[in-house]
């Protein structure tokens, strides 16, 4: 049986040892908070909760660091030190950790490997844990050309076994582009909601004519705040250069507002949803796809009836979302699905009393 090592049991290590153990990996799991990995334990994230790193590591074919990024580092040595025979981590920030790995254990950094999954929840520690939290999420490892070839093998079977896809690039490659995909959206929700948090007065109303689209840009701002200024301090340089970017281009369309230039803006706009509808939606890149737009009330059970119906019919849902309707009591959801399976889901909604209208994607 394969040993795994986890430290840190909130929301992504409790996911790891969920999965792990469902996988048929044996785990120990280690947390600063004791009564944390007792509820991990109780919860069958770990088959063992220790009390020390070196008994999470010890003989442990590979060791998950789940902790936040201000701290991977030192973990990481320690599980080194304990002998593991792999370590790697879960941060957003890989290559001042990766170098002060590098700088602290010269001879032993051959053995971690940089590790970060896309994937979350907004619920926070154990309460959103989920052994199916990286299905089909791409997981991003950082090996350096010091990566020891039998432990990034080792790394990379774990993150199979979790059912992720695995993805290799640099350190630095890795903190560029995270900063495009993950740091700055959440700055900019966070940014949008005090933005309309401030309104003092006209709070309660402006909260109320949400609409989705607000909704949507604002949902990773209810995420847990405790982990991001550690973020922002370890990858600040692809930070603000990224910010700087978007900050100029927020520019460009304010000008073009002010100026109502209608050309423009319907240009940047097209752009922006040509690129948004290019986006992964694991279905293969060959097959046409096709929007469904499913009228919905407001009322328990609706979801869920659309989505079981298309389990029973074999319909790969690749994205969903919900536009939710400021007049009305109820929304639009909207389904995203090969062309293939559009024209007989919609009759089969149609069935059972939901009208649906179907667009093809571009």
């Amino acid at each position: 049986m394969k040993r795994a090592g986890v430290v840190g049991t909130g929301l992504v290590g409790g996911s790891v040892g969920l999965a792990l153990r469902r996988a048929g990996y044996e785990v120990r799991g280690f947390d600063r908070d004791r009564a944390r990995a007792q509820q991990a334990l109780a919860v069958g994230a770990l088959d063992d909760a220790v009390e020390h790193i070196d008994d999470a590591a010890r003989d442990a074919d590979v060791v998950v660091v789940a902790v936040p990024v201000g701290d991977v580092a030192e973990a990481v040595g320690a599980a080194l030190d304990a002998g593991a025979l792999a370590v790697t981590d879960v941060g957003s920030v890989k290559g001042p950790v990766v170098a002060t790995v590098e700088a602290a254990r010269p001879d032993l950094a051959g053995r971690y490997v940089g590790g970060h999954p896309m994937a979350g929840s907004e619920l926070d520690g154990l309460d959103g844990a989920s052994a199916d939290l990286f299905t089909g999420a791409t997981w991003v490892l950082t090996p350096t050309e010091r990566t020891d070839p039998d432990a990034f093998a080792r790394v990379r079977q774990l993150v199979r076994a979790l059912g992720a896809e695995a993805f290799a690039v640099s350190p630095e490659e890795h903190d560029a582009l995270v900063a495009v995909v993950s740091h700055v959206p959440q700055l900019a929700a966070t940014t949008l909601m005090d933005v309309a948090a401030a309104r003092g007065a006209d709070h309660a109303l402006l909260l109320r004519l949400a609409a989705g689209g607000f909704r949507d840009m604002t949902r990773i701002a209810a995420g847990h705040p405790g982990i991001w200024p550690d973020i922002c301090v370890a990858n600040r340089d692809a930070i603000v250069a990224a910010l700087d970017q978007y900050v100029a281009a927020l520019g460009d369309v304010r000008s073009m507002v002010v100026d109502s230039d209608r050309d423009r803006l319907l240009e940047v706009l097209e752009r922006a949803r040509a690129a948004r509808r290019s986006l992964p939606t694991g279905i293969p890149a060959d097959i046409e796809l096709a929007e469904i737009h499913v009228p919905i009330p407001d009322r328990p059970g609706s979801l869920a009836d659309i989505t079981t119906l298309a389990g029973a019919m074999g319909v790969n849902i690749a994205d969903i979302e919900i536009a939710h309707s400021v007049e009305a009591t109820g929304g639009v959801l909207v389904l995203l699905l090969a062309a293939t399976d559009a024209d007989a889901f919609v009759a089969a909604l149609a069935e059972r009393g939901y009208p649906a209208v179907r667009t093809t994607v571009p």
